[in-house]
């Protein structure tokens, strides 16, 4: 079951069980556990941009960041509007990025942890 089925279903009235929550949790982060998505969700963060903007910012081809943006899409955690003929992608809620921010703060905790390469 996809991210995206299970964010439908968590919008309702009632609170989703853990299980469900925990399976979307799952999604999402496995989904940030990509560097190129990772790159692109973080450059997101800043605000709305294009998909030229986008693959400037991964230092990737637009072929890979298209489909990242897509499976991005489809999960839920990225909209899309159109501007005469571009796209324009934006995080879809603060939440996530929030999220990305943590992790790479995270990150950085353990990259100045580590022990000097001899």
């Amino acid at each position: 079951m996809s991210a995206r089925m299970h964010l439908s279903g968590a919008h309702g009235s009632q609170e989703p069980d853990d299980g469900a929550r925990l399976a979307v949790a799952v999604e999402i982060l496995g989904l940030l556990a990509d560097r190129t998505r990772l790159t692109l969700l973080r450059r997101l963060g800043a605000g709305e941009a294009d998909v030229t903007t986008l693959t400037a910012a991964c230092d990737a081809s637009r072929t890979s960041v298209s489909q990242h943006l897509a499976r991005l899409r489809l999960a839920g955690l990225v909209t899309t509007r159109k501007d005469g003929r571009r796209a324009v992608y934006a995080l879809r809620h603060g939440h996530l990025r929030r999220l990305v921010d943590e992790a790479l703060n995270a990150a950085d905790h353990q990259v100045r942890h580590l022990p000097p390469h001899d």
